[in-house]
């Protein structure tokens, strides 16, 4: 279609085509075509197709939020999570999924260096979002249930205890255990671990290791190192590892972007995985399965993650809709050891 000026704003940018545009170039009123984009009766079908075939000419989209306000819902669901984090990727892809399934949108607010997560929140509630997902939140519980108390609201991969906000996360706590398990059935002792306290998980994951390295009888090897969640605080907190004497054996990180990071400085350094130094993650996430990485790791289901949390909000929205407060729901998902070519049994003296 060719624009004429009555085509642009005021700016000279292409104009919305509103459904005025649609009635006049298709001679007919405007609450008619109305009733064709409502598909309600009162219009043949000849008159339906040839309304129809304009506006797809004319490029007219119709504003569907607007007319859900209108009707006091948005069908939106608001998702605050942080993009560097490849395996909130794979989460979102569900979510997206299973939203889609009963009808329901997803609205992304991305937390960042510079953009913190009350930021990102609160561009989700001025989008009117009707529930919010919040992917490895690290608000004050407190600050939560303030959410939770306004409008529906679930925590995944951070286990909460909270009232008024529910919560989906993998056993953190097990998944620590199984990988000091399967390092000293292997062999080893000398077990590090690269902590992120801040990260959803983190505490869990701490404490599953003291108490693994505990059951073994290794408290006093137990090194727990402060990392964080990246490939660079994983080769940075590596670096310092080779520097004991004697340097561990066996390395477990905080999450698979730490542990590629590891095995990374690991090779750069000279040393060899998992001849030299056995390395274990924990998500179980895409990269983790890449030929060059193949990372022993901790799994978690994102899908399932994704559609408990969309159940959790679901069941939230409709006991809104019945003003019957339901029961806080906090879901904990189980993990389990997905062995690969980064660990194997320990060759040197411990």
């Amino acid at each position: 279609m060719t624009r004429t000026s009555t085509d642009m704003d005021t700016a000279g940018r292409p104009r919305r085509v509103t459904m005025r545009d649609v009635a006049r170039v298709a001679g007919v009123s405007q609450p008619l075509v109305s009733i064709v984009f409502r598909g309600a009766p009162g219009a043949s079908e000849e008159t339906r197709a040839h309304v129809l075939a304009v506006a797809e000419r004319l490029g007219y989209r119709r504003d569907e939020r607007a007319r859900l306000l209108r009707q006091g819902q948005s069908r939106l669901l608001g998702v605050a999570f942080e993009p560097v984090q490849p395996f909130h990727g794979e989460i979102l892809d569900g979510l997206h999924a299973a939203a889609q399934e009963h009808g329901y949108d997803v609205v992304l607010s991305a937390v960042t260096p510079h953009r913190g997560e009350h930021a990102a929140v609160e561009a989700l509630l001025r989008d009117r979002c009707e529930a919010l997902i919040l992917l490895g939140s690290s608000l004050p519980q407190d600050h939560l249930e303030r959410i939770g108390a306004t409008l529906p609201a679930v925590s995944v991969t951070r286990a909460l205890t909270a009232q008024a906000c529910d919560s989906v996360a993998t056993d953190d706590h097990r998944g620590a255990v199984l990988a000091v398990e399967h390092l000293v059935a292997l062999g080893h002792r000398r077990i590090a671990y690269i902590d992120a306290d801040r990260e959803a998980g983190g505490q869990g994951r701490r404490l599953g290791y003291r108490d693994a390295m505990a059951a073994a009888g290794l408290t006093d090897e137990a090194l727990i190192v402060p990392g964080g969640a990246s490939e660079a605080e994983g080769a940075a907190v590596l670096t310092r590892f080779l520097e004991r004497d004697p340097a561990p054996t066996a390395v477990i990180a905080f999450n698979d972007r730490c542990a590629v990071g590891v095995i990374g400085q690991a090779r750069t350094l000279g040393r060899s995985v998992p001849e030299d130094l056995s390395v274990i993650g924990f998500d179980n996430s895409e990269q983790a399965a890449l030929p060059y990485i193949c990372l022993t790791t901790l799994a978690q289901d994102p899908r399932l993650l994704a559609r408990t949390a969309i159940d959790l909000v679901l069941r939230r929205l409709e006991s809104g809709a019945s003003d019957t407060a339901p029961a806080p729901h906090h879901v904990v998902l189980p993990t389990q050891l997905v062995v690969r070519a980064s660990t194997a049994h320990a060759t040197v003296t411990v």
